[in-house]
Formats: structure tokens, C-alpha cells, sequence
């Protein structure tokens, strides 16, 4: 239970005295169970949508719940323990055909039901057998030398070599079955494979492997990408979405969208020089990784305006801080796999928590499970006082999951928590006992309990983990 400064405790006890009885008898609905004009249920006010509220409930917002040297050792743990992340620098000098065959065939799986197109057309068997074609497992060599490259670009991660959208549904348009995840610009790569047409890289990243255009890859030595990565001075981007400034001098490098938690170094420029026409000291001047006609790799300087959210190193790990950078991505539309240079509920949390040095791996299957996280997990054999007890000590930042959800915890209001989420859907049952559809598609703020996973158990009933990334989970048992 949220407890209140002794102040507001005594305040709350003379009103509820002064009270008329009958007012007292017949007390409020619980804000959480409220179901306000726009049909969100528990969010009966404005103020419930900004970080402020949420912070000043808090007892001590600005307590740093991880050091930096903490945070670091978790990290190496993660690339150590967890078999969904890769330690690039640890791969040998070459690769053999059957690592390459096993990341591909892990990955780009033939479907085994129907799919249909954004305009609800069936998908002809002949389409899958040119995807499947694509991929040219044939022309795998028996060893090759370990090739490195920079994302140039924010660019998606395919399940196959091919940018056309399928959907497991007649009538989906959103969760596109071929999209898997997104690479940022500046991510390391090892590029292992090309398609058969020549278009398409399979890399593997410290996140994921996966399908990726190969005109997103520069490719250069170990070195060079390597030594980018560890480069300082460097800016993280602290704001949702940030963008460089226009540039017609050098496109490669115009307008291009950083998101949440990218770490970019500073190039080593002149103060008082243009930097492609524009003069430098309104604005930060990093270095862009780009790719050649060739391919390869190169740098070119790049603007970030100082009135652009981000900072010189990682923000500390606070609560409120967790709290803010949830609510800077609130309302944005919902992308699977990353998709509609947005992301999804596990996109969302990861980055919320990369802006500040914390690594997670990219989907919910591995993050709820993760052997470098401290996590409690639930099967459906456990009781309900279990989980409740669960719910009642999580703390503001603690990842709940559900099967294929995540929501992170921002507070409680009448002992009932709360969550900011990346979701495509959210019901709840109405008066009638019958499911709501509330339709968010997008970063919300609900209450965690009246949440439905269907009509019959909700997602409290479903819970499969909880993972505090900032800390132990002392006060839930394992």
C-alpha cells in the first residue's frame, strides 16, 4: 500500500471525519475501477498522463536504485549467461556453414498456415517458394572470414529477405509476420550471409540475428567498427525520438531518426567551421557512421541541435527517471517489431532502460526468463493469494509480463498498481460482465488489475514473470 506523508495522512483523516455519514458509507469507486467518458478504465484524470503525478507520490524519487558499476557488471552477466544476446567480439575469426545455416534456419522458418497481404489477398504458394528461395542456404560457404559492419540507418530486421508484409489473418494490417525487430544507427554487426538477389545481409547484432537491406550495412575491419563503438566523447539520446538537422550537403547523415538510449560519439571538428553549411555551436557535432558505393564504411560529421533531448552520458537510474522516460513515448502508436519507426512493448521498455546503461535482450520470451535478471516466475498451477502478493510489493519500474506482454510498474493509487505500456489492444469486463475493447494500440497508462487477458482470467491470472532490472526482488518470492 502507497503510504502518504504524515501531513496528508492527518489533512485526509479530518476530512473523512468532517464527512457527512452517508458520504462515508457510500464511499467512491476505487479510481482504479473507474470508467471515465473516454473508456480507459482507472484513468479518470488528466494529471494520471503526466510523470509528475506519478513522481510526487514517490518517497524518494532521486535515489539511485543501480550504480554505473553495477549496472556494468549486470550487463556482462546478460552478454554472458543469456543465450538470446551476442558477444560480437567473441565470435571466431571465421564462421562455419553450420553456425550460419543454424542463425538462418532458426529464424527464417517456411509458414506452415495461410497468410495474406496489407490488401487481405492470400499470399501464393509461389511468393513463399521465391522467399524461401532468397535465401540461398545453398551457397553458404564451407568457412568464411568473420565480416564486421555499422548500421547506417534505422532499418528493420526481417524474418526473410524481403520487405513485403504478410499477415497471419485476412483483414491484419499491423502485425506483419515477417517483421522481427529494428537496428539503430551505430549498432555493430557481424554480417554472416546475403540473399540470392544480392539485396538483403543476415547479420547477427548483440540483440538479434536477422534479415537486414544491405543498404542499411556499411562493412569495415574489427577495428574501425569496434573502436566506434567505445568512442568518447559521445551524446545519449534521452528523448523518444530525436532527428539530426537537415542537411543537402550531405544527405546520408540529414534528418536521420535516433531513438531512445542511442549512444553517438562526438566527431573531432572544428568549432568554428561550418559543418555542411551550417555553423556548429547550436548544436552538438557527432560522428555518423555511412556507407560507400562500395559498401564500406566511412564517417561524416553530423548535427544534433542542443535543444534535442540527450545528454553526455547515461541518465542515472532513478525511479523517476524511469518513470519520465516511460511517459516521453506516450501515444505513440503501437509498431510490431519495431515497425512505423516506432516500437513495441518490449522495444519500449528496453529502451526505456537503455537510456540509462541498462541492457535487456529484445523480446519478452527471453527478457521474463533471463538468467542476468532478477525475475520470479509464475506457472498456471499458482494460487491466486501467490500472485496478489506478488502485485502488492512490485515497485515503480518492475517489468510484469503476461504471455507475449510486457508493462512497466509506475506507481500505485489506493494500493492498486499501475503500468505504462506499449500495447495493441487492452480490455477490461464491462458492468454487463462482458469484455470492454478499449482499442489502444498505443504507449497507455492503465491500472494493472482490471486488465483482461480474456473474459475468463486477467492478467494478473496470467502473469508468467515479474523482472526487476534495477535491483533484487526481496519482497517477491521466487
Amino acid at each position: 500500500m502507497r503510504l502518504l506523508p504524515l501531513a496528508a495522512a492527518t489533512l485526509g483523516l479530518a476530512i473523512a471525519l468532517a464527512a457527512p455519514l452517508q458520504a462515508r458509507q457510500n464511499p467512491s469507486p476505487p479510481a482504479s475501477t473507474t470508467v471515465p467518458a473516454h473508456g480507459v478504465i482507472g484513468v479518470p484524470d488528466e494529471a494520471y498522463l503526466t510523470p509528475e503525478f506519478w513522481i510526487a507520490q514517490m518517497s524518494a524519487p532521486d535515489r539511485v536504485l543501480m550504480d554505473r558499476a553495477a549496472i556494468g557488471e549486470q550487463n556482462a552477466r546478460l552478454f554472458e549467461l543469456d543465450a538470446s544476446m551476442h558477444d560480437l567480439r567473441a565470435l571466431p575469426a571465421s564462421l562455419d556453414r553450420a553456425t550460419v545455416r543454424d542463425w538462418i534456419e532458426s529464424l527464417s522458418t517456411r509458414p506452415t498456415s495461410g497468410r495474406w497481404d496489407v490488401e487481405g489477398v492470400a499470399v501464393p504458394t509461389s511468393v513463399l517458394d521465391a522467399m524461401v528461395d532468397n535465401l540461398a542456404l545453398d551457397a553458404t560457404p564451407p568457412t568464411q572470414p568473420t565480416r564486421y559492419g555499422l548500421v547506417v540507418h534505422r532499418a528493420a530486421l526481417r524474418g526473410f529477405p524481403t520487405a513485403q508484409r504478410m499477415f497471419s489473418r485476412q483483414g491484419e494490417t499491423d502485425i506483419d509476420r515477417l517483421q522481427e525487430s529494428a537496428l539503430f544507427p551505430g549498432t555493430p554487426v557481424v554480417i554472416s550471409h546475403q540473399s540470392r538477389d544480392g539485396d538483403w545481409l543476415f547479420v547477427v547484432s548483440p540483440r538479434y540475428a536477422a534479415w537486414i537491406e544491405k543498404r542499411h550495412v556499411a562493412e569495415g575491419s574489427a577495428d574501425d567498427v569496434f573502436g566506434y563503438v567505445e568512442r568518447a566523447p559521445y551524446r545519449i539520446i534521452t528523448g523518444g525520438v530525436e532527428r539530426t538537422v537537415f542537411t543537402r550537403e550531405e544527405p546520408r547523415v540529414s534528418q536521420l531518426q535516433l531513438d531512445m538510449g542511442v549512444r553517438v560519439p562526438l566527431a573531432d571538428a572544428a568549432l568554428d567551421q561550418p559543418v555542411h553549411g551550417q555553423h556548429p555551436y547550436t548544436a552538438h557535432v557527432l560522428s555518423l557512421p555511412v556507407r560507400g558505393a562500395d559498401g564500406s564504411l566511412a564517417f561524416s560529421p553530423a548535427l544534433l541541435p542542443r535543444r534535442a533531448d540527450s545528454a553526455a552520458d547515461y541518465l542515472p537510474l532513478t525511479s523517476a527517471n524511469l518513470v519520465r522516460q516511460g511517459f516521453k513515448f506516450l501515444g505513440e502508436r503501437y509498431g510490431w517489431g519495431h515497425a512505423y519507426d516506432a516500437r513495441d512493448c518490449s522495444g519500449f521498455v528496453s529502451e526505456i532502460y537503455r537510456s540509462m546503461g541498462v541492457q535487456l535482450p529484445r523480446n519478452t520470451s527471453a527478457q521474463a526468463v533471463s538468467p542476468a535478471l532478477q525475475h520470479a516466475l509464475f506457472s498456471r498451477t499458482d494460487s491466486r493469494a501467490r500472485r496478489m502478493a506478488a502485485v502488492a510489493d512490485l515497485q515503480v519500474g518492475d517489468l510484469v509480463y503476461i504471455p507475449g506482454h510486457v508493462m512497466m510498474v509506475i506507481g500505485h493509487i489506493d494500493g492498486a498498481p499501475y503500468v505504462i505500456h506499449d500495447t495493441n489492444g487492452g480490455s477490461y469486463l464491462g458492468a454487463d460482465g462482458n469484455l470492454k475493447a478499449m482499442k489502444l494500440n498505443g504507449v497507455s497508462v492503465t491500472p494493472l488489475l482490471p486488465m483482461m487477458f480474456n473474459k475468463d482470467e486477467s492478467y494478473v491470472d496470467r502473469i508468467t514473470s515479474i523482472v526487476r532490472p534495477h535491483g533484487v526482488l526481496d519482497g517477491i518470492a521466487p
